[in-house]
């Protein structure tokens, strides 16, 4: 039997990097949000205790280095089961787009087998189990949006009002080590108090996320080293949309208050496009989540 199941994108709503360890990996606070825009993972059963997986023409990494693979090899070895399985993922998350994609496919791997096989984790556990396949793998885990603070793995439920987004793609994808190991990354952005972003959800303006609080300590450096997203986020601002980077990828996002004109605002940018030097390869019209759809399929 095949399941299909759902592994949404996640936005960083503002990233601060409060610091540096010693042994390189970074504080940071950060608002994580989930989004509609999501992969596809599908997943069928093997008696045989194979994990295996489609290939897929979106992903250029080894089977081996797979995160979605690893993942299922990590919980089989975890507790033990002879089970197997065979996934196959349709991407629409961008990669290298800082919204967590591949990250995302690894947590809906551990939801879903975990409940599949019968392995019992709980949510915990599964978090645990996560964490060394990536740092955003705990938070899609986690499953709502959260303070997200430490290098990655410690939560704090935030509620944030309803929103819709439109989201950018330049047309480059951007390695996460790159931008950390910058000189110029700024590593030193005062902590924050979580009723220092209440602002968030007040309307202000029909972008009240955008300039409303915080920023993106990463975003210099990225339009730095990759000038086409800087290009991007000039090309919708002349256009009227003001535009965040999230994560460490390449990707742009713009908040909306009224679902409707998020849809609106992507038909016309989407136009627009075709006859412009935007350096813009699409743009996604999504709503935010306020939970993960597959939250109920761990125990807490």
């Amino acid at each position: 039997m095949l399941y299909d199941l759902p592994a949404p994108a996640k936005l960083n709503l503002f990233l601060h990097v409060v610091g540096r360890r010693a042994d390189g990996y970074h504080w940071l606070e950060s608002l994580f949000r989930l989004i509609s825009l999501s992969d596809a993972v599908t997943i069928d059963l093997r008696t045989d205790g194979v994990i295996s997986r489609e290939p897929c023409s979106a992903v250029t990494w080894s089977e081996a280095d797979d995160l979605a693979v690893r993942a299922a090899k990590a919980l089989q070895q975890a507790t033990g089961t002879r089970t197997g399985a065979h996934i196959a993922i349709r991407k629409r998350i961008p990669t290298g787009g800082g919204l967590g994609g591949g990250s995302s496919d690894a947590a809906t791997v551990l939801l879903g087998l975990n409940r599949l096989w019968r392995t019992g984790l709980t949510r915990e556990e599964l978090m645990v189990l996560g964490l060394p396949l990536g740092a955003d793998v705990p938070f899609f885990l986690f499953g709502q949006s959260a303070l997200v603070t430490g290098i990655g793995e410690r939560f704090q439920p935030v509620t944030i009002s309803e929103r819709s987004y439109v989201v950018a793609q330049p047309n480059v994808s951007v390695p996460t080590p790159t931008i950390f190991a910058a000189a110029d990354l700024t590593r030193d952005s005062e902590p924050v108090k979580i009723s220092d972003f209440s602002g968030l959800n007040r309307v202000k303006t029909r972008f009240t996320g955008i300039g409303a609080f915080g920023r993106n300590d990463l975003e210099p450096v990225v339009k730095r080293l990759f000038p086409v997203v800087d290009t991007a986020q000039q090309w919708l601002a002349s256009h009227g949309v003001l535009s965040r980077l999230t994560g460490s990828g390449a990707c742009l996002f713009s908040e909306f208050t009224d679902p409707n004109e998020a849809v609106f605002a992507n038909e016309q940018l989407l136009a627009k496009m075709q006859s412009s030097q935007c350096g813009l390869k699409t743009v996604h019209a999504c709503d935010g989540l306020p939970v993960h759809p597959l939250q109920n399929w761990a125990v807490d």
